[in-house]
């Protein structure tokens, strides 16, 4: 008997690689493999938020809560009622390095008018970040980002990122790149007329 069911067994893997080379099989199979990669990618997207919609003009700006350099926890709702300029930046970022010492100007300037400006260094650790903040004695908040931060924002693929927020909490506009000043400046104001 083990000799006729290895027999068989045999013949069935000779089938099928008969089957296979027809094309039968290999059909079937790709349309399977197919399926599975599809329902991989829409898994990865829908468990990853690629895309949200929150982060799009006229939302409501994610909220996330992170502590600053300085420790004291952060949290942007907290901020409803102000006009928000929410920056990601790094310190090896040149253009981000160049528009700091103009955002400063603008927190000093608007602040008191209910601007605030919350950098979110993008950097890897925070020792770069301390020194940085310290060096252009920032007047603003600074916090660490993360791949989280990032993500509720549609992912932070270069930087500098810029995103508006009006005074009830949503986004009124998204700078990528080295931002206009003279623009910024006009949007912050109409902003703060509202």
């Amino acid at each position: 008997m083990p000799v006729i069911s290895e027999w068989i067994g045999s013949r069935k893997v000779i089938r099928c690689r008969k089957a296979i080379s027809s094309g039968v099989i290999s059909k079937k199979l790709l349309f399977a493999l197919g399926i599975v990669v599809a329902l991989g990618i829409l898994f990865f997207l829908h468990s990853k938020h690629i895309s949200p919609k929150s982060a799009t003009q006229g939302n409501f700006a994610p909220n996330f809560t992170v502590s600053q350099l300085r420790g004291a926890p952060l949290e942007l709702a907290t901020y409803r009622g102000r006009v928000v300029l929410l920056d990601f930046w790094a310190t090896w970022c040149e253009p981000c390095r160049q528009e700091i010492p103009q955002f400063i100007t603008l927190q000093r300037k608007y602040g008191p008018d209910g601007l605030q400006i919350i950098g979110v260094s993008m950097d890897d650790t925070p020792e770069p970040v301390r020194d940085f903040c310290k060096q252009f004695e920032l007047n603003y908040p600074v916090v660490m980002g993360n791949a989280n931060i990032g993500e509720l924002y549609g992912g932070v693929l270069g930087l500098p990122i810029a995103f508006l927020i009006g005074r009830d909490g949503r986004i009124d506009a998204k700078h990528i790149g080295a931002v206009d000043i003279p623009l910024m400046e006009k949007e912050i104001m109409k902003l703060l007329q509202r």
